[in-house]
């Protein structure tokens, strides 16, 4: 089954506009980390650099932010976390506002970027 490859735009028509600005401040961060690329999906952003380490899940009026990690992640904002392999672990970010960008989701990122 082929998966059908949206625009980046697409997926944010119909949400709130913190969506689009949470989304933009994420993308804003990761290129402070180096480069990646991103791969609208058909529910979905993933983002890659040599490996895929995140995926953005738009909602209404917030959006997942699912981190490939080598270690389960806790606290408040994790809305779940499971192993998906030996050493491989997808954690979930639930994200309302850009603010929420902040100093231990951007050292989550990095290290999820570093991973890959």
């Amino acid at each position: 089954m082929t998966e059908t490859t949206q625009t980046v735009d697409a997926l944010f028509v119909g949400k709130d506009a913190v969506v689009s600005a949470i989304y933009h401040r994420l993308i804003e961060v990761l290129h402070t980390l180096g480069p990646f690329q991103e791969e609208p999906k058909k529910t979905s952003i993933h983002l890659v650099h040599t490996s895929g380490f995140a995926g953005i899940h738009p909602r209404k009026s917030f959006l997942y932010l699912n981190l490939r990690m080598d270690r389960l992640l806790q606290g408040e904002r994790v809305a779940k976390s499971e192993q998906v392999s030996k050493n491989r672990y997808h954690n979930e970010v639930k994200i309302a506002t850009p603010d929420e960008v902040d100093g231990e989701l951007i050292a989550w990122l990095k290290e999820a970027y570093v991973l890959a």
